[in-house]
């Protein structure tokens, strides 16, 4: 088991990719502090299987914009399961917004979800593994912190931010044994609706713009992570994985592997 002893906090438990992660984690030997905005509502079937693996998790809802809150959290969590070795900041929030006619108040709730949360978790968990001069911090990103989404300039900013708070924090925090590296995941099943556009085609047929024509699952991340997490990867620092089978290569008019029967070339 790869993770056995370590605690390993998830924000954004609820989300698809939340859901995924926890479980992997704990069948390898992970403690759980699982950020649920729902309190676990949304997730009963996944900490049935926690629970079953015999694992421990214990379900928070911490409002991870406010720092005074964070810090109470990660105390009180720490009593009960020990201080975190991992972070897997995971958050994701997707706002339709563009940059003629958008909202500030909009643009103002997709940076402190995606971006604030970010700093402000790092801080705090950060703090902690510099007292036992060891630690991973994962920042769960997009490959929308390099390509425009055409809907959403807001979550672009954001996770172009989250990129550069990994950058700085690996840098910062390696002086004291803490791995900082970010994963920049590509395309999955509903991408074409998450970031439907009145100006961009990229999601159009998006899945045949993946070279193999199989787009990615929350599995194949929790893998990533699981490997980031781990001591397997004592190495990597700083780094920016960009985890999208060959999505954004995809620059060129080339023949897509898209089977005849769905429009593609005999």
């Amino acid at each position: 088991m790869r993770l056995r002893g370590k605690v390993v906090f998830i924000t954004d438990a609820d989300s698809v990719s939340g859901r995924a992660l926890a479980p992997r984690l704990a069948a390898e030997g992970a403690s759980l502090l699982l950020n649920s905005a729902s309190g676990g509502q949304e997730i009963e079937d996944e900490l049935e299987r926690i629970r079953q693996s015999g694992a421990e998790a214990l379900v928070v809802s911490a409002d991870l914009r406010r720092s005074s809150e964070t810090e109470r959290m990660l105390e009180s969590a720490a009593q009960r399961l020990g201080a975190v070795d991992v972070l897997v900041h995971n958050n994701d929030l997707v706002v339709p917004i563009s940059v003629e006619n958008g909202e500030e108040s909009v643009f103002s709730e997709v940076m402190d979800a995606n971006a604030k949360t970010a700093f402000v978790s790092a801080k705090a968990v950060g703090a902690r593994m510099k007292a036992k001069q060891a630690g991973q911090i994962i920042f769960v990103s997009s490959i929308h912190a390099e390509k425009p989404t055409g809907c959403s300039f807001a979550y672009s900013a954001a996770k172009g931010a989250v990129k550069m708070l990994a950058r700085e924090a690996s840098v910062v925090l390696g002086r004291h044994g803490i791995r900082v590296n970010a994963i920049e995941f590509g395309p999955a099943e509903g991408d074409d609706e998450l970031f439907r556009s009145d100006i961009s085609m990229l999601y159009d047929s998006y899945r045949y713009k993946v070279p193999d024509g199989v787009l990615g699952t929350h599995e194949d991340l929790a893998g990533l992570v699981l490997f980031l997490a781990s001591d397997e990867s004592r190495y990597l620092n700083g780094a920016d994985i960009r985890m999208d089978g060959g999505f954004l290569m995809h620059y060129m008019d080339f023949k897509t592997k898209k089977p005849f029967e769905a429009g593609g070339s005999p």
